[in-house]
């Protein structure tokens, strides 16, 4: 099961950001990292089996102030 994940994430310079897509794009299961949202402060994630919780977690102890704002299933279309 494809899903997307909205995070808001603390990330006021741009290393902060850099090191905030790593951390994302290195988890197992990820397909997709992006920047949204008008200040580039949210990521969405999309992949297949990402545990959500965890990948919070380890933004908090790594970039800092997370929370997920959406979670949802990918629809195919």
């Amino acid at each position: 099961m494809k899903q997307t994940i909205v995070m808001k994430v603390s990330m006021p310079c741009q290393k902060c950001r850099t090191k905030a897509l790593k951390v994302v794009a290195s988890a197992s299961g990820v397909n997709y990292v992006g920047l949204e949202g008008e200040g580039k402060d949210k990521l969405m994630v999309i992949g297949d089996g990402i545990d959500a919780v965890k990948l919070t977690n380890c933004l908090r102890k790594k970039v800092g102030y997370t929370e997920i704002v959406s979670l949802g299933e990918v629809k195919a279309s």
